[in-house]
């Protein structure tokens, strides 16, 4: 067993039962639940919008290096400057030669799951460069020191009691703020930020491919603040994220607002697509797009694997996923967790380090049933448990195990050898790998054979 795969088990053992977790989660999953039924009446046939979907991203995938060289063109063209990256490690190098031309001390930082993926924040403060959340369920994780809970909530395991108890030990406000009122002491810290920080760091929703812009959708407005009060702009994307063309955005805006959060359509959307042209008043003086591979053309070359890139982060997944509900999103201890992360983390990774996470579902379906764009994702976790065994990620006695009750299971004689209670004993006490997280196997009193005999004498 890998280190990673024995801490998943350890923290998925005290968050499975953790009742006040537990709690909180089904509160506000089921608060989702509730909106989301009501967004869908927006569409005739959701459907159809969803499969018109994945085609788009099917197409954009398919074509990946022309979209994105179209994209780099046109964004060219307006003064933006784009950044290929193949890895972390480039990225981040690229971002810190920014920083130091700009002489940058500060920077304003949107929610960007890309960003904690490269681990930028503790990138920058190992270079004694201050980055701020701006988002707030962002804020609320960065002042604990914890990474984000869920691809879209950040903060969804913590109750309005946990925030202010947060709001009080770090910034010493009243322990008995309302939501409201945790909101503006937020504000008010973040608004001096926004003016004295040099650069600006957003993520990208979409890549626009014909018009050359990023796409960003959000509540709060503070990614629009990031991305044009501080003279640079910089946006760190995945280069899974491009769509052919602007148009596009009537159908995925929709859909991610729906799937994420329940709503007709985000409060603040976007479309960037340069530094500030001649005669405008705003905007930043420079903007660049960092193009992050990390790992994403390993899942485009697996023909298999290649539909998880169709995932647009709209969250859905995790809420529907009865493992994430019970265990919580900091216990896959990786980026993305739910359904989506297992799928794509082994291969963003190491399948080896990593292979546990597809084992980590009950292969309900429901992550398919739900997802915004019909990605088979209980398929996609089978097809991760095969590539694994097939690259010899297993060791020796769980070959041999399972080829042993390979060899069993095909022979009727082996099979109606002893009675059942024999085999219970040797299933679930001499074998304890299979039921040390499963529930016992019970074999029927009687086997196949005598169960056939008695119903077709002679």
């Amino acid at each position: 067993m890998s280190e990673n795969a024995g801490s998943f088990i350890t923290k998925s053992k005290a968050k499975a039962t953790d009742l006040d977790h537990r709690r909180k989660i089904n509160w506000n999953i089921g608060k989702y639940d509730a909106v989301v039924m009501l967004g869908k009446q927006q569409f005739d046939n959701v459907h159809l919008a969803r499969e018109r979907a994945k085609n788009i991203k099917w197409r954009a995938l398919e074509t990946l290096d022309q979209q994105l060289e179209d994209f780099e063109s046109a964004l060219t063209k307006r003064g933006g400057k784009v950044i290929w990256a193949e890895n972390a490690e480039e990225a981040l190098e690229e971002i810190l030669a920014i920083c130091k031309e700009k002489n940058c001390r500060s920077i304003v930082k949107s929610k960007s799951m890309v960003t904690e993926e490269i681990k930028l924040n503790d990138f920058l403060e190992k270079h004694h460069i201050e980055s701020v959340e701006t988002d707030l369920g962002e804020y609320i994780q960065q002042l604990d020191n914890e990474p984000p809970y869920h691809i879209v909530t950040p903060a969804m395991h913590k109750s309005k009691e946990d925030v202010a108890k947060l709001f009080h030990d770090k910034l010493n406000t009243d322990i008995d703020l309302t939501p409201e009122e945790l909101t503006l002491v937020a504000r008010e810290k973040m608004r001096d930020k926004y003016v004295q920080a040099e650069i600006g760091i957003t993520g990208a929703n979409f890549i626009i491919a014909d018009i050359g812009g990023i796409a960003v959708t959000e509540n709060e407005g503070n990614a629009r603040l990031s991305s044009s009060f501080p003279k640079t702009h910089i946006v760190i994307t995945g280069i899974e994220k491009v769509i052919p063309s602007m148009t596009d955005l009537g159908l995925f805006w929709p859909l991610l607002a729906t799937y994420g959060t329940g709503q007709r359509i985000t409060v603040y959307n976007s479309i960037i697509s340069g530094p500030r042209q001649d005669g405008e008043s705003d905007g930043p003086e420079e903007m660049y797009v960092i193009l992050l591979d990390n790992g994403r053309t390993n899942i485009l070359a697996n023909e298999k694997t290649r539909e998880s890139l169709y995932c647009i982060r709209c969250g859905a997944c995790l809420n529907a996923c009865p493992v994430y509900k019970n265990i919580g999103g900091h216990s896959y201890s990786a980026t993305y967790s739910g359904p989506i992360g297992s799928v794509i983390t082994p291969h963003l990774k190491e399948m080896g380090d990593w292979k546990h996470l597809s084992y980590a579902s009950s292969l309900c379906g429901n992550c398919t049933e739900v997802c915004a764009v019909k990605i088979n994702l209980h398929e996609l976790l089978l097809e991760n448990r095969y590539e694994s065994v097939q690259s010899n990620h297993t060791s020796w006695i769980e070959k041999i195990a399972w080829r042993g009750w390979k060899h069993a299971s095909l022979s009727r004689k082996l099979m109606n050898v002893g009675n059942s209670k024999m085999k219970n004993w040797m299933i679930n006490k001499l074998f304890k790998g299979w039921t040390a997280h499963r529930g016992d196997l019970h074999f029927a009193e009687k086997t196949f054979n005598q169960q056939w005999k008695e119903k077709k004498p002679g």
